[in-house]
């Protein structure tokens, strides 16, 4: 479990092929230095657990859903700076809202604009995640938690204020960029549960 708000960026700098996986090698940041085996570290959004690590970097294997869900081209992502969150312990405080690190799907961006202090993204995201995403909800972009702003027919608008901006990717993202998106797992939760409840 995270909290979307990301403590590092760090470029991907090695990938090998498995049979129906990948292993990837991630620039590991100076501040991880509490890691272990096993342990889960969001990149990107993405729940990955720690396989084998040094002084230099964190190797991870990407499953088969991961690749699915993500697209997983090695000659797209090789060299791409990736959001870095450790996973929550028990009394941390919260920031930003739950996150699981499972992605649903990825979003189109639709919008890129700085304006002052201020960058204004808007995200065209699945129509599967609709249901759990609403005007002033949370919703986790490339493991970022954000609010809501405005949810036109599919299109999710943020604004990222100047420390999200200099702390995660997403000033680098233009228009036509892929981007990871998780909705709100407690929306979701309850949907299931209302799901559920008719059978």
């Amino acid at each position: 479990m995270f909290s979307g708000i990301v403590e590092s960026v760090q470029p991907i700098v090695h990938s090998q092929e498995l049979p129906n996986a990948y292993r990837i090698q991630i620039t590991k940041p100076e501040e991880f230095n509490d890691l272990k085996l096993g342990d889960s570290v969001a990149c990107d959004g993405v729940c990955l657990t720690v396989e084998a690590f040094d002084n230099k970097t964190i190797t991870f294997a990407l499953a088969a859903e991961t690749i699915r869900v993500l697209e997983w081209k090695p000659e797209k992502f090789l060299g791409k700076k990736v959001n870095l969150e450790r996973s929550l312990r028990f009394g941390d405080r919260i920031h930003g809202h739950l996150v699981t690190g499972h992605v649903d799907s990825l979003g189109e961006v639709t919008r890129s604009d700085l304006q002052g202090e201020s960058l204004f993204l808007d995200v065209k995201v699945a129509d599967s995640i609709l249901p759990y995403v609403w005007k002033k909800g949370s919703v986790t972009l490339n493991g970022v938690s954000l609010t809501v702003n405005e949810l036109n027919g599919s299109t999710v608008s943020v604004c990222l204020i100047p420390e999200t901006i200099k702390r995660t990717n997403l000033a680098l993202l233009k228009v036509g960029d892929r981007i990871n998106v998780e909705p709100d797992y407690m929306a979701r939760a309850i949907q299931r549960s209302l799901e559920v409840r008719k059978d």
